[in-house]
């Protein structure tokens, strides 16, 4: 009876786990050329001007202007991803990141939301657990708790009118 009661969370993790496999199976490489780079740069820096479009989906003329910026750095060959967008970041500001840095306070606000969620489904975890054991600790009534209910019951009913 207690395998039959443990199977759904089994089911649920070899669910989890296939799924994961599936995304990290497919998943890319990251760019493979010039171009391919400087779509993937400009898709992590936002517009300016617009709200909430990146500098690829922009064809505003300052997302324009950064695009051709990345490019430029792209085909020197000589500045790695996060130089090319600290360089952005510099002269527009940290405004222009859709992409948070991993570090200090981004990386904060980032992680906070995951470690609330974790704790949030480890206190629930326990207190169903808990609840459960103290449900089992509880003994069905006996002839004797069954009889003095029937008395505390039957004396109420005298005092009815």
């Amino acid at each position: 009876m207690r395998a039959l009661k443990r199977w759904p969370g089994w089911v649920l993790l070899v669910f989890v786990v296939v799924a994961f496999l599936a995304v990290g199976a497919t998943r890319g490489d990251g760019p493979s050329g010039p171009d391919e780079r400087a779509d993937s740069i400009a898709q992590r820096v936002a517009c300016p001007i617009c709200d909430g479009e990146s500098v690829f989906e922009s064809r505003n003329t300052a997302s324009v202007n950064i695009r051709n910026r990345i490019d430029t750095l792209v085909d020197a060959g000589q500045a790695s991803d996060d130089e090319i967008i600290a360089e952005i970041e510099a002269s527009f500001g940290g405004q222009v990141l859709l992409v948070p840095r991993a570090t200090g306070l981004d990386a904060l606000v980032w992680a906070l939301p995951v470690a609330a969620l974790i704790c949030a489904v480890a206190g629930l975890a326990i207190t169903f657990r808990r609840w459960r054991r103290e449900r089992a600790e509880v003994e069905d009534p006996t002839a004797e708790d069954r009889a003095l209910v029937a008395t505390a019951l039957a004396a109420d009913g005298d005092r009815d009118p």
